[in-house]
């Protein structure tokens, strides 16, 4: 139920020059909720207004609209016009800062310092969403243009000194740091590269919390990587840029200055340590150094990379023991997942991902066995497209039952048939926080032979119905209504280790 005062509030902001005129009247404490109601209801202008009055030394993104838990307006996405809205209005805060800097005067109203813009994620934005990738951009051109005004103030400002004393230095405006999530590629990459070179001193400063970058080279990975303010940056996710082990060894070691970073993601990096290459151990040995050099890791994704028999290697050096590990097309053999059983990772995992490995009797021998030594801990668990058959997942319920903390099991493209998957539904009934299944097309639901990769193309609809309605009453008689069981990877994409 909406409160009196957020109604109240979104009357207000519904009219723009009432609005302005009760800005200058009301109390602080009544801004950010002005500020929810012209938000989600699209009120840009006024939303324009809200942000350059700002009372407050902080404006967060994350506390105004990321509780929507608590609040039936905020369960969408933030709008892309909203965000440019709250951009535009720091930008117009700032030039008219200097401009008042340059001329001696000074009618300042807003106290905003930091706009904490961090959590604005891809996913399920919708049409009306920013994508990380725009916003990335956006804010990258507002510190360009930011900058480029305070250098045309400056030359003003110099002149007329000149005509005066020329003695005194400008005064400088007070600033505004900016917490975000970048996404940069080469299409983005120079006006990123733009924004943190010459917004590092500048009014408008860009400070990045996670870091995505896709499809550079290492050059320009390496540039970006330099020009981040280490502090704060928790998370550095490098994909589908083609690395190869000789570029992450010359990559990585920029990334040692980033002392709180917490997650590494380094899927699709084209490593194959099965090449009989020369320097392929010699790079193997780098790389596991430049990850020991990272005392805080907590996250390593090193999906669709070729590491048979090399997982002790990669990770022998590193200084504590990792919570979260994904490991999907790695092609990791029997002695890989016996290390990692016996290794101090796995008491720790709380999410792990052996997706796109074939569970024959030796490797599913390991797999038992390790998720009996992370039972206590894990939470999350990912073996998509692992060729599990009805025999092979009723051979792994024991060990997966014994994991009484897990949240969320991901198990789509096996081949499990519909009595497979109602034994499932039943054994792991007893698992009290499993409350997102994400589940395969049964097999016998199929009008022919199962496509790989999966697919719900010759997916038999009345049948499958008919099979999901079956599933639903069984989660109702058994108490646990409030689980979901879906073949949606939408839903299962949107986890991530950090909401765990």
């Amino acid at each position: 139920m909406l409160s009196l005062v957020f109604l109240c509030a979104r009357r207000l902001v519904s009219h723009r020059p009432a609005a302005r005129r009760a800005l200058d009247l009301l109390p602080a404490e009544l801004y950010p909720v002005l500020f929810q109601a012209a938000f989600l209801d699209g009120r840009t202008l006024t939303l324009r207004d809200i942000v350059g009055m700002w009372p407050f030394p902080v404006l967060s993104f994350p506390r105004l609209l990321g509780r929507r838990d608590r609040h039936p307006l905020l369960r969408e996405k933030p709008s892309k016009l909203g965000v440019q809205a709250v951009i535009l209005a720091v930008v117009a805060h700032l030039r008219r800062a200097l401009e008042e800097s340059g001329s001696g005067a000074s009618e300042r109203r807003c106290r905003l310092r930091l706009l904490d813009m961090t959590g604005l994620q891809d996913a399920d934005r919708g049409p009306e969403g920013m994508s990380l990738w725009s916003g990335t951009v956006a804010l990258a051109k507002a510190c360009v243009e930011v900058s480029k005004h305070r250098n045309e103030c400056l030359k003003r400002g110099s002149k007329r000194r000149k005509g005066a004393s020329g003695a005194s230095a400008a005064p400088q405006p007070l600033g505004v740091e900016i917490r975000a999530d970048l996404f940069v590629n080469g299409t983005s990459f120079g006006i990123l590269r733009d924004a943190l070179q010459t917004g590092a001193a500048g009014p408008l400063r860009l400070k990045c919390r996670d870091f995505h970058a896709e499809e550079l080279s290492v050059a320009g990975t390496v540039a970006l990587l330099e020009s981040l303010e280490p502090s704060g940056v928790r998370r550095v996710d490098l994909r589908f840029n083609n690395l190869g082990l000789a570029g992450l060894c010359a990559v990585l070691p920029h990334l040692a200055r980033f002392t709180d970073l917490l997650s590494l993601k380094l899927p699709y990096s084209n490593v194959d340590v099965r090449r009989l290459a020369a320097g392929t151990d010699a790079g193997l040995r780098c790389l596991a150094a430049q990850l020991g050099r990272l005392p805080c890791l907590q996250e390593l994704n090193m999906g669709s990379s070729r590491l048979s028999g090399k997982l002790r290697q990669l990770l022998g050096d590193l200084q504590a023991p990792l919570a979260s590990l994904e490991l999907a097309f790695c092609y990791l053999l029997p002695g890989d997942l016996a290390f990692l059983s016996q290794s101090l990772h796995a008491p720790a995992l709380r999410k792990l991902d052996l997706s796109g490995h074939d569970f024959s009797e030796n490797l599913l021998q390991s797999l038992r066995r390790l998720l009996e030594e992370a039972s206590a801990s894990l939470l999350h668990l990912d073996l998509m497209e692992c060729r599990l058959t009805d025999a092979r997942l009723e051979a792994l319920l024991p060990a997966l039952c014994r994991c009484s903390r897990l949240r969320c099991l991901g198990l789509f493209g096996n081949p499990l048939s519909t009595p497979g998957l109602k034994t499932l539904l039943r054994e792991t009934a007893v698992l009290p926080d499993l409350r997102l299944v994400v589940y395969p097309y049964p097999t016998d639901c199929y009008n022919r032979e199962p496509p790989r990769p999966p697919s719900d193309d010759a997916v038999d609809e009345e049948r499958f119905a008919a099979v999901n309605a079956e599933l639903c009453r069984m989660l109702a008689s058994s108490g646990r209504a409030d689980a979901v069981w879906t073949t949606s990877l939408y839903r299962h994409g949107a986890l991530d280790y950090f909401s765990l």
